[in-house]
């Protein structure tokens, strides 16, 4: 058998049809490379790779690598009828070889590119497509699947969520951890914090350590920093039998203009838009998605649903969601073209959104779809089907930006705004939030959360177990980055690992402490977590103390125990604070951020506290507030 040539392959007409719909939602089975073996024709009986690529302005195409000296004039591809795909079959080819593409413009420039719907990818700073297979693991996470599926969306659900970026929560010895250590290590670190969840920074191939993931090279393939992908599989998998939820993030807004990879694909703007009003992005040097071609937008549409369909992922956090909304986003005037209607808003973008959130509810109920949206737009976590862009959760910029500014001034100033606390409860239930306290506030010069906070050590500490502990009790879903669950000192630095170092002094363990019993809290009372998104979780005891700086609060949840939340954001101990409560009877003691384990000053209320009725005020508790605390009662 001549293995000098390609030979051609059958892609049925309803594939060829489904991909140009846009609708082809197993794309990864018909694109790239894939382990073959024909059953007729000349290569009957001979193993080897099958080979497909969308490339629908070249002149030729070429698989190129180390099996034929990179030599493109030797395995050419064949077209597929008029679809725009290139394919053929190579014999004796085997899982590892590293290939990429030889495209021949029009203009006869060949560009040597790698695969776009590769499986693996080589290390940086190579950038070849590496042969693999996707059927590589054997799945043992049955029950928890099962039992995603039947829960569905964790609207009612307790979800916090602990967002990792891989390749700095710990090395070893100056390298990476293995997903395979990273599964001995961070699972049970996570789990028994209490997290539901652990998010990935992106986990897509990059070029580029600095970027973080977030400008991808390799859309299919898992980074081959930490392993293989069937280790990623591995991983995940023994964080479902953990108990443990992964979200990974994810980036269809922009794409790097590397040469070797999507960016003027089959030297034309194939991918992106050619003009660069709507093409490039002006702020990260990248090119934007032409989300209204078909092929694109199953591209996109097919890549999300692969990492849920083959690696179990639970969901997916979409980034920069504003920067995809709007076609103004970050751009001067003149630097953007209007939509057919003369207005702002991109449509091609939102029908992407809102057919990615369909189609992902559909075939993967239970799945999280999160969108990082940081404007206004109104009903991003809203029905498609009432005009809104389908997704699960939305993250809460608004209350994060306000809550950092509010806990940065001194607490004699905190008195004047106060407004900063209690405007998020104008809003709280327009879309289903989650408070994230991400990786983006504590880096780039703006401090770790322990740094940013003011006063004396003793005050920082306090400030942060207060923050936390007021993240928690305020309606939504919970993420915190990695590091602030310890209180890191230093801005998080992705070449470094963590200050695990810190883990020896009690101060930073009792801020760990903290965390752990606000995720059991979290977990164990439904009042904390099944009304997140409704008026009925929550009820205002009292928001109008702006002179002591103490806000009062219930969550609730129909037919269960109200959990009252009491904060004092002054170092000035109160005693015999009369604070209204949602009921008569004994309110026992549950939490309070100023106990001894976690560093605190120990200033309690010996348990509890009874009710007793004030004239006009219904029901209240006479209670001490420690300073700079949280204190959280319920009743029985």
């Amino acid at each position: 058998m001549n293995t000098s040539r390609t030979i051609p392959v059958y892609i049925p007409p309803f594939d060829l049809h489904l991909f140009g719909r846009g609708e082809h939602w197993d794309l990864h089975r018909i694109l790239g490379a894939h382990p073959h073996t024909p059953d007729e024709g000349e290569a009957a009986g001979l193993s080897g790779y099958r080979f497909a690529v969308w490339a629908p302005n070249a002149r030729a195409v070429s698989v190129v690598g180390d099996f034929n000296g990179w030599r493109s004039e030797r395995h050419h591809l064949h077209p597929v009828g008029s679809s725009g795909i290139w394919a053929g079959f190579i014999p004796g080819l085997e899982q590892g070889t590293l290939y990429k593409y030889a495209v021949r413009h029009q203009s006869g420039h060949l560009a040597l590119k790698t695969d776009p719907v590769a499986f693996f990818a080589e290390m940086r700073p190579g950038n070849a497509a590496v042969a693999w297979t996707l059927d590589n693991h054997e799945w043992s996470d049955q029950d928890w699947m099962a039992a995603r599926r039947a829960v569905g969306p964790r609207l009612r659900e307790p979800m916090s969520v602990y967002e990792v970026h891989a390749g700095s929560w710990r090395r070893r010895d100056g390298r990476f951890l293995a997903w395979s250590e990273l599964a001995d290590e961070l699972i049970p670190y996570v789990r028994d914090l209490g997290f539901t969840h652990i998010q990935f920074m992106p986990l897509a191939e990059h070029p580029l350590d600095e970027s973080w993931g977030y400008q991808t090279s390799h859309y299919f393939a898992p980074t081959s920093r930490f392993g293989r992908p069937e280790d990623l599989k591995d991983f995940i998998d023994h964080c479902h039998q953990a108990g443990l939820g992964v979200i990974l993030d994810w980036v269809p807004g922009h794409f790097p203009k590397d040469d070797w990879c999507l960016g003027r694909f089959d030297g034309t703007a194939l991918y992106e838009h050619m003009d660069p009003r709507k093409g490039e992005h002006p702020d990260w040097g990248t090119y934007i998605f032409n989300y209204g071609r078909n092929e694109v937008k199953n591209f996109l549409l097919a890549n999300a649903l692969y990492w849920l369909k083959e690696f179990h992922i639970d969901g997916l956090r979409i980034d920069a969601v504003a920067s995809m909304l709007y076609l103004d986003y970050s751009r001067k005037e003149g630097e953007w073209i209007p939509n057919a209607f003369g207005g702002n808003e991109n449509l091609e973008a939102i029908h992407l959104l809102q057919e990615l959130n369909t189609v992902v509810h559909a075939h993967f109920p239970g799945a999280a779809m999160i969108a990082e949206e940081s404007t206004a737009w109104a009903g991003v976590s809203r029905p498609t089907y009432t005009g809104g862009l389908g997704f699960t959760f939305k993250w809460n910029m608004g209350w994060m930006n306000d809550t950092l500014d509010y806990f940065h001034y001194e607490p004699i100033h905190r008195s004047f705004h106060q407004n900063k606390l209690t405007f998020s409860m104008i809003y709280a239930f327009t879309e289903n939030f989650v408070l994230p306290l991400s990786h983006d506030e504590v880096v780039h010069g703006k401090g770790a959360l322990l740094s940013k906070m003011p006063g004396d050590m003793w005050q920082q500490f306090a400030n942060l177990r207060l923050l936390l502990a007021y993240q928690w009790a305020h309606p939504g879903k919970k993420l915190l980055f990695m590091g602030g669950e310890f209180g890191q000192w230093n801005e998080w630095n992705s070449q470094i690992e963590l200050d695990w170092i810190l883990h020896d002094f009690d101060t930073h363990t009792g801020v760990s402490r903290l965390v752990g019993d606000l995720n059991r809290l979290l977990r164990a009372l439904p009042a904390m977590h099944r009304e997140d998104h409704s008026w009925q979780g929550f009820e205002w005891m009292d928001f109008a103390d702006n002179q002591a700086s103490v806000l009062g609060f219930a969550r609730k949840a129909p037919g269960q125990a109200s959990v009252l939340w009491v904060f004092n954001f002054t170092p000035v101990p109160r005693q015999g604070y009369a604070m209204r409560c949602p009921g008569p009877g004994w309110w026992r003691e549950i939490l309070n951020s100023d106990a001894a384990i976690y560093g605190g000053s120990n200033l309690g209320n010996n348990g509890g506290a009874e009710a007793f009725h004030r004239e006009g005020r219904g029901w209240s508790l006479s209670l001490t507030l420690p300073p700079l605390a949280a204190v959280a009662f319920t009743q029985g």
